[in-house]
């Protein structure tokens, strides 16, 4: 029960914001009008049990004006349901697709920022395994079940409290002879269903409690296996040309196994939930009117109210049983809402440990200065083992800087100076209003036009033709220029050359005062690398550019040097 309370609460500090954000008077509107809507349901559901009773009483009195008179309603409830049905189906899904914006852009941005999505690969306390469907597919889930489960929870509220009183009714009062003894019993169909019921809601959460479990393990393996097809696709050249797809096949029937054995788990526990309510809807469909069939046999009740009466337990009981009836619905929203969570969670505590003061921290500090400085600078692992330590260097603007040795280490000082590495000690001061430009081994080219690839962060309406078409040219890839417009997956149909060709356009085009090279052109041959880093200098002559590099041609643009 404590666990339940938790989890329930989790849901609520993760979720339950929606109706206090921005929109909250368009949200809570919506959701009192559906609420309306499924009071009207209920009364539906109502009516026809009394169309119902009134229509084989009428049959029984063989009266076709009654016949026909009941015909006439049967329209009207006809066109009023189907005029509920409708407006609330359209209400409903525009909560849940609210919800689910409201969550996803929440987690997006929490994920989304800082270098979080980075860091977090580094936490190892919590699972965030697959962020991409922890977004995608488990937020979908955890908002529209939610309020699926909700609409049917209340709707069986209402129906529950309208058909007890209704049935109660129509039971009347039984009395029962036990020979030494009798007392009367009121309402014996209303206890009967109750006891029904309740057998009914506890067998069937006890058959279907393995469900859950194998839930959410097939969501796990489902997303493994699909993230292991993507990173096959993204690195397919790669794998190509080192003859690697016995290895990949292997890696895809491991994780495919994987989702045979959960799902065979799972199978195991829909069968034992299948065959629960097949029997379960068989004998729903019968017993009411085994009960209920003497008093009308007797001559106690018509036949209207005989059947009234059946449809009266059916309801009861069936708003009983709503937990047995979602089980399965119930154990994948759960298991959805604990995958979101445990990404939320993870973010959250990466949050609080850089947060929290620590010695054995990285403080990056933004002076009123036009230096970087590294002040007893140490980088470590996670773990606290020491990489480098005892870095004390002051870098003024226009100096170009070396660093050699150790290229892992190296390259955790450069996500250090970026924020992105607060394990260590010591104080990183960066120059005050001078952005960092950071060029990578391999260049970022999200999908699209090539303009707004090479563009990017920026919209693709900020760099002219002329400028690129110069450009291009001085990068030694003008035959690109042809293919500005087209859309494609560029990091995919580009040699690595070419990529860090147009990560030299970057470059130029944004002109940063900092630049900060991570073996940006380690795929070019050495005089092309050296042409390269001349360019660098020539068109940016007052840019600082830190190199991380082992190469020997790197050693000509140096003005100082750090050997890790």
């Amino acid at each position: 029960m404590q666990a339940q309370r938790g989890f329930f609460m989790q849901f609520l500090k993760l979720a339950g914001p929606f109706w206090c954000s921005e929109n909250k008077v368009i949200i809570r509107q919506q959701t009192l009008f559906l609420i309306v809507l499924t009071i009207l349901q209920m009364a539906l559901a109502v009516i026809v049990t009394q169309w119902s009773a009134a229509l084989f009483d009428a049959i029984e009195q063989r009266s076709m004006s009654g016949l026909l008179t009941q015909i006439g309603y049967l329209i009207l409830i006809f066109v009023a349901s189907i005029v509920v049905t409708a407006i609330h189906l359209k209400v409903k899904r525009g909560l849940q697709v609210g919800w689910r914006a409201w969550l996803t852009e929440r987690v997006i941005g929490q994920w989304m920022s800082k270098g979080r999505h980075y860091q977090v690969t580094h936490i190892q306390t919590a699972e965030h395994d697959n962020p991409d469907g922890r977004i995608a597919e488990d937020i979908r889930i955890a908002t529209d079940e939610a309020i699926t489960l909700l609409h049917s929870l209340f709707y069986s509220l209402l129906l529950l409290i309208s058909f007890t009183d209704i049935l109660w009714h129509l039971s009347g009062e039984v009395v029962l002879d036990l020979g030494l003894f009798s007392f009367s019993v009121y309402g014996y169909l209303v206890w009967v269903a109750i006891i029904y019921a309740s057998v009914a809601s506890v067998l069937g959460w006890w058959v279907g409690k393995p469900l859950t479990i194998a839930t959410n393990a097939m969501q796990t393996a489902e997303a493994n296996f699909r993230f292991s097809l993507v990173k096959a696709r993204e690195h397919s050249q790669a794998i190509a040309l080192i003859h690697g797809e016995s290895n990949e096949q292997r890696r895809f029937q491991h994780f495919f196994q994987e989702i045979i054995k959960v799902y065979n788990h799972q199978t195991n526990a829909w069968s034992n939930i299948l065959v629960f309510n097949s029997g379960y809807s068989v004998l729903s469909m019968a017993f009411p009117i085994l009960i209920a069939a003497p008093r009308y046999i007797l001559g106690n009740i018509t036949l209207g109210a005989l059947m009234q009466s059946v449809q009266a337990f059916q309801q009861m009981s069936s708003a009983l049983s709503w937990p047995a009836n979602n089980m399965p619905a119930i154990a994948q929203w759960r298991a959805s809402v604990e995958r979101v969570n445990s990404l939320v969670n993870a973010l959250n505590e990466l949050e609080l440990e850089i947060a929290r003061p620590d010695p054995q921290r990285i403080s990056v500090e933004k002076p009123e200065q036009n230096i970087l400085v590294f002040d007893n600078l140490c980088i470590s692992k996670l773990s606290g083992e020491v990489l480098v330590s005892d870095i004390n260097e002051k870098i003024h603007q226009g100096a170009h800087l070396l660093i050699k040795g150790d290229m892992a280490s190296g390259s955790k000082l450069f996500k250090a100076i970026a924020g992105l590495w607060p394990w260590g000690s010591g104080r990183i001061e960066l120059p005050d209003g001078e952005p960092m430009f950071f060029m990578s081994p391999r260049p970022y080219l999200p999908d699209g036009t090539l303009r707004a690839a090479i563009c990017y962060p920026c919209l693709p309406e900020g760099c002219s033709l002329a400028s690129l078409d110069e450009l291009f040219k001085v990068a030694g890839i003008g035959d690109l220029l042809e293919q500005l417009e087209q859309v494609d997956e560029w990091d995919k149909i580009l040699t690595r050359e070419q990529q860090q060709r147009l990560g030299f356009v970057r470059l130029l085009l944004y002109a940063p005062k900092w630049v900060l090279i991570e073996e940006a052109f380690d795929s070019l041959s050495p005089e092309a690398e050296e042409v390269m880093l001349r360019l660098i200098c020539q068109q940016l002559p007052d840019a600082t550019l830190i190199i991380l590099s082992n190469q020997p041609v790197a050693e000509a643009f140096r003005s100082r040097r750090i050997i890790l």
